[in-house]
C-alpha cells in the first residue's frame, strides 16, 4: 500500500477484486480475521513495514489465487486465527504457491503468521531485528562443524549428550538419562538460538526419546512443559528469539483449529519466532531434513525461509526427474512431502546461521550487459559436493540453489548449459555435481532476463 493510500480504499480492491499493482509483499487475511481489531493490528504491521499489499477472502484461502497472480510477489505472508488453520491450510498455501504462474515451482516465499491470541500472532510480524544464529540446539545429531557452538540429546541411547562449545566438534558426554529436565534447563537458559527435533509427536506432545522411554514435551494453557518419568512438570518459558525445526516429527507443526497445541506453544513459551513443521505424520522426510542441507550445512547463505524454499525447489525438480525418468527416486514419497510442511512465522525475517565453513563458494555477479554470473568455486576436495550430515532421512545429494532478482518472464541460461541447470522466476537451480567433479575446476553459469 503506498503511504497514501486510506487503507479503506486498499482493502476495498481487494475485496472487490480490482486489479492489484504489483507488490513484493502480500499479505492474505480473511474478512472476519481483518474485521477483528486484535487481529487487524497484525495485518497493519505487516503493511507498515513492507509496504504489503492485503488480499482479503471471504471462506477459503484458495480465492487468494487471482490477486496473487496479479500481484506477483516475492513473499507471501497468511495471517490466520487458529480456527482458519488445520492440515487442509498447508495444502492449500502449497497450492497457491505452486498455481501462481505456468511453471512446477512454488513462486513466492511463504508463512503463517497465528497464536493463541492475537497479542501473541502480533509478536511475529516483523521482528524488529534479524537473528544470527550461534547456538544450535536439538534433540537429534546435527553437522557441529558448521555451528559455533550447540549441543542435541540423543534419540537412539538414553543418557548421551553431545556438546560443542570451544571444540572443532561436538564431544559426546553423560546425561540424565531421562532427558526431559535437562532440555528445559538449556531451553531456558535463553541462548539456543535454534532448537532441531526428531522423534514421535503429534499435536500434542513431542518425545524426544526414540529408542528408549524417556519423559515427554506437551502443552498446558498455551505454555510449552516438559513432564519427566518421575511426573515432575518442567515449564519451558525460553525468552529469546529463536527458530524452531521440526524436522523430523509427525503431526507437531498442525494446528488442529484451536488454541491449544504444540505448535502454538512453541510459538508463545518456547519463543520460536519461525517454525517449520509436518502437519501430516512424517514418513518420507525430504521436505523436512532437507531444510538442514540448506540452512545448517552451507552456514550463512540461506535464511529458514530460503532455505525451506530451496529445499522445496529441490523436492519438485527431483519429482519432475524421477516421473520423466531420468532420475531414480521414490514417487510416492516426494508427491506426499511437497503439501505437507509448514513456515509459521514472518517469511520475510531473516534468521541465519552465523557465518561458517563452506565447502564451495559461491559468487552471483551483473555484468555491465545486464547477464548475470553464477560462479561454484570447490573448496574440500573431492568431498566438495558430498553430505555432510546423513542423520535423518533424504539426506544428501540436493541440487545448488541460487536466488535471482525478481523477473516474472524468468530467465535463460547462455552459458553452462552442460551442466543442465534450470531457472524460473527468481532462482537458478544446479543438478549436485557429486563426488565425481574434478576440484578445483569452477562451475560456471551465466543467464540473462528472457
Amino acid at each position: 500500500m503506498s503511504k497514501g493510500m486510506p487503507r479503506f480504499l486498499a482493502l476495498l480492491l481487494c475485496v472487490v477484486g480490482l486489479p492489484l499493482a504489483a507488490a513484493d509483499y502480500v499479505v492474505l487475511v480473511s474478512k472476519e480475521t481483518q474485521a477483528d481489531a486484535g487481529w487487524a493490528k497484525v495485518v497493519d504491521r505487516l503493511q507498515a513495514k513492507y509496504q504489503a499489499k492485503v488480499v482479503t477472502y471471504q471462506a477459503d484461502v484458495l480465492e487468494c489465487q487471482a490477486g496473487l497472480r496479479q500481484a506477483q510477489p516475492r513473499w507471501v505472508c497468511w495471517v490466520a486465527r487458529p480456527v482458519e488453520l488445520g492440515t487442509k491450510s498447508a495444502y492449500a498455501i502449497h497450492q497457491l504457491a505452486r498455481d501462481n504462474d505456468s511453471d512446477p515451482y512454488e513462486d513466492f516465499q511463504w508463512g503463517i503468521i497465528s497464536g493463541r491470541t492475537a497479542e501473541l500472532a502480533l509478536k511475529l510480524a516483523a521482528p524488529a531485528e534479524p537473528l544470527t544464529i550461534r547456538k544450535v540446539g536439538a534433540s537429534t545429531a546435527f553437522a557441529s562443524d558448521c555451528v559455533q557452538s550447540g549441543y542435541w540429546f540423543s534419540e537412539f541411547k538414553a543418557g548421551e549428550v553431545w556438546v560443542k562449545d570451544g571444540t572443532p566438534l561436538a564431544v559426546k558426554g553423560q546425561g540424565a538419562a531421562d532427558s526431559t529436565e535437562s532440555i528445559a534447563k538449556r531451553l531456558n537458559e535463553a541462548d539456543t538460538d535454534c532448537f532441531i527435533t526428531s522423534g514421535h509427536a503429534s499435536e500434542t506432545q513431542w518425545e524426544p526419546g526414540y529408542r528408549y522411554r524417556n519423559g515427554i514435551f506437551t502443552h498446558r494453557d498455551g505454555v510449552l512443559v516438559g513432564k519427566s518419568l518421575d511426573g515432575k512438570i518442567h515449564e519451558v518459558r525460553s525468552p529469546n528469539p529463536k527458530v524452531y525445526l521440526a524436522v523430523g516429527n509427525c503431526l507437531i507443526g498442525n494446528v488442529p483449529k484451536k488454541e491449544d497445541c504444540m505448535a502454538l506453544a512453541w510459538l508463545n513459551t518456547g519463543g520460536a519466532l519461525q517454525m517449520l513443521g509436518y502437519v501430516e505424520p512424517t514418513w518420507y522426510g525430504y521436505a523436512g531434513w532437507g531444510v538442514l542441507d540448506y540452512f545448517v550445512e552451507q552456514p550463512g547463505r540461506f535464511n529458514v525461509s530460503e532455505a525451506r524454499l530451496a529445499n522445496h525447489h529441490a523436492l519438485l525438480w527431483t519429482l519432475g526427474e524421477a516421473k520423466a525418468g531420468r532420475l531414480k527416486a521414490n514417487i510416492r514419497g516426494l508427491e506426499f512431502d511437497q503439501n505437507v510442511t509448514v513456515l509459521y512465522g514472518d517469511p520475510k525475517w531473516s534468521a541465519k546461521m552465523a557465518p561458517g565453513p563452506l565447502r564451495w563458494e559461491e559468487t552471483l555477479v551483473e555484468g555491465t550487459n545486464g547477464e548475470w554470473t553464477w560462479t561454484i568455486t570447490p573448496k574440500a576436495g573431492a568431498g566438495t559436493f558430498v553430505p555432510v550430515d546423513t542423520n535423518g532421512s533424504e539426506r544428501g545429494g540436493r541440487p545448488l540453489v541460487a536466488f535471482l532478482p525478481r523477473h516474472a518472464a524468468g530467465w535463460e541460461v547462455v552459458a553452462g548449459q552442460e551442466r543442465k541447470p534450470i531457472t524460473a522466476d527468481d532462482f537458478v537451480l544446479l543438478p549436485n555435481p557429486g563426488p565425481a567433479w574434478p576440484a578445483p575446476e569452477r562451475l560456471v553459469i551465466r543467464l540473462r532476463k528472457r
